[in-house]
């Protein structure tokens, strides 16, 4: 979430307009309003693994006078959508180790970690989506730091980070695979405001897919 730049655009707004004093009641409400509502929804859909997949950068468009700044939410923006990619689900033997070794250090299935980075990125460590997630479990940039991983695109960081989030997820949903999936892909605060998995349809086509993957590999 970066309330940094959403505090520079309102910055901004105040400057442009001649300052707080010099605007109407009625124009600063709204201003604030805009503000809380937008850091609201930040919070709500926050997640340090992934982000909404519902956040829209349109919700943003009431609150920048500034293109750069309007350009520099957008792309920072926590939206989550998995990369495109065309690397093969063969690609997993290069990283069965590494895979093997954070899910013993996490306890968690080796099988779930390598559907979801196969769902993710297909394998593929380079992979970026268009919304800057990053690596074999598409890790978000704000998510990598939180995870202490310094270099999203190294598989063995990116594995252990990925996997030790899931495994965070997992435990908070006591152990259910759809919830922690969901979770990983939407964001915790998706999944308990929906009271499940939430109505977004990458979510809803997202869970039953790792869940296959998972199956088929046992």
């Amino acid at each position: 979430m970066r309330i940094d730049i959403l505090l520079q655009a309102l910055g901004q707004r105040n400057s442009l307009s001649g300052g707080y004093k010099n605007q109407s009641p009625s124009a600063a409400s709204s201003i604030f309003s805009s503000f809380q509502s937008y850091l609201e929804q930040e919070m709500n859909g926050y997640s340090p693994a992934s982000a909404s997949v519902d956040a829209s950068t349109s919700k943003s468009s009431g609150l920048f006078l500034n293109p750069e700044a309007q350009s520099r939410y957008n792309a920072a923006a926590p939206v989550h959508h998995t990369a495109s990619s065309t690397a093969s689900p063969s690609f997993s033997g290069d990283y069965d180790s590494m895979i093997q070794n954070s899910a013993e250090r996490h306890n968690v299935d080796p099988d779930l970690v390598r559907a979801v980075i196969q769902q993710e990125s297909s394998f593929d460590s380079n992979a970026r989506s268009h919304a800057g997630a990053m690596g074999l479990m598409q890790l978000m940039p704000g998510t990598a730091n939180y995870l202490n991983v310094s270099d999203p695109y190294n598989p063995a960081q990116n594995i252990e980070g990925g996997t030790k989030y899931l495994k965070q997820m997992l435990d908070k949903y006591d152990g259910d695979k759809s919830l922690a999936l969901a979770a990983y892909n939407a964001g915790p605060g998706n999944v308990d405001q929906h009271n499940g998995i939430p109505p977004f349809s990458e979510t809803q086509s997202y869970v039953p897919s790792v869940l296959s993957k998972y199956n088929n590999m046992a």
